[in-house]
């Protein structure tokens, strides 16, 4: 029996990344998955990948950015599987910049795709989750929510305005049984932070084992401890659990380290 069991679990941004470990793990424990990417290959690969191991998944194009394509990406879900019953936001973009250089519309931009884009997905999976009453969605926010890196000034503060709107919207949706909750998490080694810090910051080849140095355990988390947290929130077993932000980091937020 799997955790996840009689679930439909739709994942944006899962095909790479976070999202594909959070989706991967939700299939393996039982759900009916949705993969979700803005890249049709990569989200198609990855659903593929699924299938050929057994496990229930479809693939669908969308780009959070677009309001028709975020109520398009639920309702296709509904539409192939059924129902919803648990929806992971997990798309956001962290562009470089502080109060000085980040220019009016790279600002609008991380926040018309981390916030907007998730309160649009949100309340299209509501529509169809209060009339079972039940479903969990679960933000990946960050942990740079609470203050965050100068140099990520428009990520961190809609970080912050995603961790409101959790607490804002799982207030009112108790009403229908639905859940809302959040994992605020640390810096994490994905195939895109690889990427920037290479290609955008210019970092040497070691600056994995460099940056492993600055953390407690001595290495950067991975995305699948992000996907086990996730798949807390997306059971039965965190049934009464609402509201709550999830610090999945190696040291009290606050106090980091080598800032």
């Amino acid at each position: 029996m799997g955790r996840l069991d009689d679930h439909v679990a739709v994942v944006s941004g899962s095909g790479a990344g976070i999202g594909e470990a959070i989706v991967r793990r939700f299939a393996q424990e039982g759900a009916k998955v949705v993969v979700s990417d803005r890249d049709l290959n990569a989200c198609d690969a990855v659903a593929e990948s699924l299938r050929s191991g057994g496990f229930d998944a479809i693939s669908v194009k969308a780009d959070i950015g677009d309001e028709g394509e975020c109520r398009g990406l639920i309702d296709r879900a509904v539409e192939h599987f059924g129902r919803i019953d648990v929806l992971v936001n997990t798309v956001g973009l962290s562009h470089r910049g502080t109060i000085e250089d980040t220019d009016v519309g790279e600002w609008e931009l991380v926040f018309r795709v981390t916030v907007r884009g998730s309160f649009i997905c949100s309340q299209q999976a509501v529509k169809y989750m209060k009339e079972r009453k039940k479903g969990s969605i679960i933000n990946i926010g960050s942990v740079n929510a609470y203050i965050g890196e100068p140099k990520l000034m428009a990520y961190s503060a809609a970080k912050g305005a995603l961790m409101t709107f959790t607490k804002n919207t799982a207030s009112y949706l108790n009403q229908y049984k639905i859940r809302v909750n959040q994992l605020n998490i640390g810096w994490t080694l994905t195939p895109n932070e690889n990427r920037v810090k290479m290609e955008e910051e210019g970092k040497g080849p070691n600056w994995i084992e460099e940056a492993g140095k600055t953390r407690p355990w001595g290495r950067l988390l991975n995305p699948s401890e992000i996907a086990s947290a996730a798949l807390y929130f997306a059971s039965n077993e965190s049934e009464l659990v609402t509201g709550s932000i999830l610090d999945v980091e190696q040291y009290p937020v606050g106090a980091p380290p080598n800032w």
